[in-house]
C-alpha cells in the first residue's frame, strides 16, 4: 500500500505546476488565492492542481471561515521517502554485488 501511495505521489509531482504547488506549501500553509496569485495558472487550474496532490496524500486542507487552507502532508512524503530509501538500498546492494564479483 506505501509503495502505491509512493507511485501515486511521485506521479502527481512529475507535473511542474503541481511541483510547484508543492514548493511553495514547503514554506508553510496556504489558502488557494494565495497560491494562485503567485502563479501563472488560474485559481481553478490551481484547485484542480490541489486536488491531484491531495489524492495522492500529499497534501491536507482545513477550513477557516470561507477559505480552505492547504498544507503538506506529512505521510505522503513520508511514504515516498520510504519508497526511496528502499530503492538506494537495492542500488547500493547491486553495486556492492558487482564490486564482489570483479575481486
Amino acid at each position: 500500500m506505501a509503495n502505491a501511495q509512493a507511485l501515486l505521489a511521485i506521479t502527481a509531482l512529475g507535473d511542474p505546476t503541481r511541483r510547484q504547488i508543492f514548493e511553495h506549501l514547503a514554506h508553510g500553509p496556504s489558502p488557494v488565492g494565495e497560491l494562485a496569485s503567485t502563479m501563472a495558472v488560474t485559481r481553478p487550474a490551481v484547485s484542480q492542481h490541489l486536488r491531484v496532490l491531495k489524492e495522492a496524500g500529499l497534501v491536507t486542507e482545513t477550513a477557516q471561515g470561507t477559505r480552505r487552507i492547504y498544507r503538506l502532508d506529512r505521510r505522503g512524503i513520508s511514504a515516498v521517502h520510504a519508497w526511496l530509501d528502499e530503492r538506494w538500498a537495492e542500488a547500493l546492494n547491486a553495486t556492492g554485488s558487482t564490486l564482489e564479483q570483479d575481486f
